[in-house]
């Protein structure tokens, strides 16, 4: 047998445990935080988090409740971009909510800003035309104006 034979089993098999408690770790999370539900479109998965009530809520008395759920203003409409925000987005929350690490009320990040933009560009493109041209060709931020639309909180 050479030298550093035991050595490396030892580390192999050290390797292969660490592999193995974080697989475990990783699918008793996914489990307990109902990861398949994320797959979906159904709002209700938003109250998996219990810091989103009060948006969910608000959303269920809004008008955008009728015509659009939270993927439809929260993640890009092509098949690859919806899943890969869902898939950042799903780690930055999993970690907030695992460290305590997020702000209440909950607050939408810079990256997630811009998805919702470009839907609210997207879904009112008759009038976001317009606003474009009348703000000769500059970037049109319907979050200035409209800040809580599709679940402001009452007050």
């Amino acid at each position: 047998m050479r030298r550093g034979a035991p050595q490396k089993i030892l580390a192999v098999r050290l390797s292969a445990a660490m592999l193995g408690v974080f697989a475990g770790v990783s699918l008793s999370t996914f489990w307990y935080a109902q990861g398949t539900s994320y797959l979906f479109d159904d709002p209700a998965t938003c109250m998996n988090c219990h810091v989103m009530r009060d948006q969910f809520d608000a959303w269920n008395r809004s008008s955008h409740a009728r015509s659009a759920v939270c993927n439809d203003c929260h993640t890009p409409k092509d098949f690859i971009g919806k899943y890969a925000v869902k898939g950042i987005n799903g780690w930055h929350h999993g970690s907030a909510f695992t460290t305590g690490g997020f702000h209440e009320p909950i607050r939408i990040r810079p990256f997630n800003r811009e998805v919702v933009i470009e839907n609210c560009v997207r879904c009112h493109a008759d009038l976001s035309s317009r606003m474009r041209a009348f703000a000769r060709g500059d970037r049109i931020d319907c979050t200035q104006c409209h800040r809580g639309t599709g679940h402001e909180p009452r007050r």
